[in-house]
C-alpha cells in the first residue's frame, strides 16, 4: 500500500496519494503547471506507521501540481409542487481542477 493523505480543501475532506491524480473543486488564481501546497492536513498513512493532527498535523505538507482545469458534467434541478402550478427548472455546471500529487511530508 502506497502513502496517503487525508487533506481538507474548500470545506471538503479529500484522501491523496502520490504520485496520482486527484480532482477537486477550482483552485482560484492556479494555472496548469502551477505548483499548489496543502498544509490542512488531518492525517498521513505510510507503511509503517499512521499520525493523526487534533485536527491538523503540524509541519506536515502536501504538494501538488496543477494539470487541468475543467467543467464537471451538467446538474439538473427541477422544483415543483402538485396542484399549484409552481415548476421550476434549473442547472449548473462545477468548475473542477485535475492535480497531480507529488509528495507528502510529515
Amino acid at each position: 500500500m502506497s502513502k496517503y493523505a487525508i487533506i481538507t480543501s474548500g470545506g471538503r475532506q479529500y484522501r491523496v496519494e502520490e504520485n496520482r491524480p486527484v480532482i477537486l473543486q477550482r483552485l482560484p488564481g492556479h494555472q496548469p503547471g502551477d505548483t499548489v501546497q496543502f498544509e490542512q492536513v488531518l492525517l498521513v498513512h505510510d507503511d509503517q506507521e499512521e499520525a493523526i493532527g487534533t485536527p491538523y498535523l503540524e509541519g506536515a505538507r502536501v504538494s501538488a501540481t496543477v494539470v487541468e482545469e475543467f467543467k464537471g458534467e451538467k446538474i439538473r434541478v427541477f422544483k415543483y409542487k402538485p396542484k399549484k402550478r409552481y415548476r421550476r427548472r434549473y442547472g449548473h455546471r462545477d468548475r473542477l481542477i485535475k492535480l497531480l500529487v507529488g509528495e507528502i511530508r510529515r
